[in-house]
């Protein structure tokens, strides 16, 4: 396995707004809840980690899926996450949420859904 670096950045601008910047160059705006602070709005930051695992799981499972050729037409994945209620307020719990459109071989769906989390 080959390993490839990632450089992403992260810029503190202002009570809790901050300004990140990812591999390829794309901004993004990462703040508070806006009824905290409505001039601080942004993607939380606790987001951003479910976000990054439904995304990475989609990927996997569209790939996966596509090698088997299996006729995907569509794919959404909620990802819920439980949190303790105190700071740093890590996650206990994440739960991915698969909707899947076509005409698809359960069994192979199953079976990239366990490849991507095994993964």
């Amino acid at each position: 396995m080959e390993i490839v670096a990632c450089l992403v950045s992260i810029k503190w601008v202002a009570s809790h707004l901050m300004t990140a910047i990812d591999s390829r160059g794309t901004p993004l705006v990462i703040g508070t809840w806006p009824e905290k602070q409505p001039q601080w709005t942004g993607l939380k930051a606790s987001d951003l980690l479910l976000l990054a695992a439904a995304s990475c799981a989609t990927w996997d499972v569209t790939n996966i899926l596509d090698k088997q050729r299996e006729p995907l037409e569509s794919l959404e994945v909620c990802c819920t996450g439980e949190q303790e209620s105190d700071p740093p307020n890590k996650f206990t719990h994440i739960h991915l949420h698969y909707m899947f459109k076509g005409v698809l071989n359960p069994k192979k769906v199953a079976r990239a859904i366990q490849l991507s989390e095994d993964r």
